[in-house]
């Protein structure tokens, strides 16, 4: 169900060390009661301009399902901020956003 979509400039490096870590640092989250639903993804920006003179940047979308209050929504998005700044030092601008995911959300999962 959780979903995390991190955005970012070309040159970000170890991308799968990443995830990794999102997903350990969400994994023993409370709020994420089943961290094997967890689902961590990267897609680099193919052009991107920001307004500062330091043009790399990471941004990662948080995706729940409705229900966690703003705290908890908060301290989610704090977590994930951490993970990225300690494994991307060197990048300009690091943000997370979050969402609610539709109530409708469907999936498919074949077993394991």
């Amino acid at each position: 169900m959780p979903h995390v979509i991190i955005e970012h400039s070309r040159g970000i490096e170890d991308l799968p060390a990443l995830c990794a870590a999102v997903f350990d640092a969400l994994a023993v989250h409370p709020a994420i009661p089943k961290p094997e639903t967890l689902k961590l993804r990267t897609f680099e920006a193919g052009a991107h301009l920001l307004g500062t003179q330091g043009q790399s940047f990471a941004h990662a979308t948080l995706r729940l399902l409705p229900g966690r209050d703003a705290d908890t929504k908060s301290d989610l998005a704090q977590v994930i901020l951490g993970v990225m700044a300690d494994l991307l030092p060197h990048v300009h601008s690091l943000s997370v956003d979050l969402a609610d995911l539709d109530p409708a959300y469907a999936k498919r999962v074949l077993p394991d």
